[in-house]
């Protein structure tokens, strides 16, 4: 006789008022909400929503990027600064303290692809960012926040992987050079080195472009998701070489984001046939699929306190408490 498997559970709350499709989320405890955990959201008409996740409305909405859809959030380490990425080929830096809301400052990007950028920071005054560049298969890596040029990483004259879609900076403890995982149009995942300014490794994940990717320094190990119907999970040696070590079919192809929970138990992937699907993340067994929305699911993302959230074309932001950290 079968196990009884439990029925997913449903969500905390459903957040509604973007007006427009949700593309990007993050969630950041910040001071302006007196300690209250608040969720920001990008929209497919150039917001930026702040949400409270206590009274579960919005306290803000930030119009920086001209109509044009924002497609990546995130804050840096102090809290009261925010990044903003939209298809105006702009990424604003905005002052949160004491409910400011002002973009102090903004980069031009040069691509208008699909590749959300990327940040490396550690709490100090100067950290690194990572652009797409000007080429479809260009990184631009940036010391901020003086916009200083690094360096921009060039697939080799012969190599064609395609158009950058996807970006992670990381440092390994016991390195002190920054690292970049970058995926490509042609599926493949690449291992650069930027104070080599060189590519490291190179490995083919996907037989379709790859959409998401996320890493998880402590066992070296990341996972990807592309437009086909798999995700792929790899591992980095100490040779700094990238190794596939196994794929995990999926029931419809479309995976628009992969995340892993901040303690590495569990990861979330965002899926263009409406579902959010959990996995452990030691052992890829398959959790949870959440059927709740009605469109696309285009982003995902963890709190620190294990609260995840998905946006999707709907309009609607879902919350869900599953599998609690310990």
């Amino acid at each position: 006789m079968a196990a009884h498997v439990p029925p997913p559970p449903d969500p905390q709350f459903v957040l509604r008022g973007t007006r427009s499709a949700v593309h990007a989320l993050h969630f950041c405890r910040g001071a302006q909400a007196q300690g209250c955990q608040l969720l920001f959201s990008g929209s497919q008409a150039g917001l930026v929503h702040i949400w409270s996740l206590q009274t579960r409305r919005a306290v803000a909405a930030l119009d920086g990027h001209g109509g044009q859809c924002v497609t990546w959030l995130q804050t840096l380490p102090q809290g009261h600064q925010l990044l903003s990425q939209g298809r105006d080929l702009k990424l604003c830096l905005w002052d949160l303290v004491e409910g400011r809301n002002a973009v102090v400052d903004s980069v031009h990007l040069e691509s208008v692809g699909f590749c959300r950028s990327a940040i490396l920071a550690s709490g100090q005054p100067r950290w690194t960012l990572a652009v797409p560049g000007k080429g479809s298969n260009e990184v631009q890596i940036l010391e901020m926040p003086s916009r200083t040029p690094v360096c921009t990483l060039k697939p080799e004259a012969g190599a064609k992987p395609g158009m950058l879609m996807c970006l992670r900076l990381w440092q390994a403890n016991s390195g002190p050079r920054p690292l970049l995982l970058a995926g490509y149009e042609d599926g493949s995942v690449v291992l650069w080195d930027i104070s080599e300014r060189k590519m490291c490794s190179r490995v083919a994940c996907h037989e379709e472009p790859v959409m998401g990717l996320d890493f998880d320094p402590q066992k070296a190990r990341g996972v990807s998701g592309s437009a086909g119907k798999a995700l792929a999970v790899w591992s980095l040696d100490g040779r700094q070489a990238l190794q596939v070590r196994g794929t995990h079919e999926l029931t419809n192809p479309g995976v628009a984001e992969v995340t892993i929970r901040p303690d590495r138990k569990i990861l979330a992937t965002a899926g263009w046939d409406h579902r959010i699907r959990v996995f452990h993340w030691r052992t890829m067994k398959p959790l949870a699929v959440l059927a709740l929305h009605s469109a696309a699911v285009q982003c995902v993302a963890f709190a620190a306190s294990g609260l995840l959230a998905a946006g999707s074309k709907d309009q609607r932001i879902s919350v869900w408490s599953l599998y609690p950290p310990t």
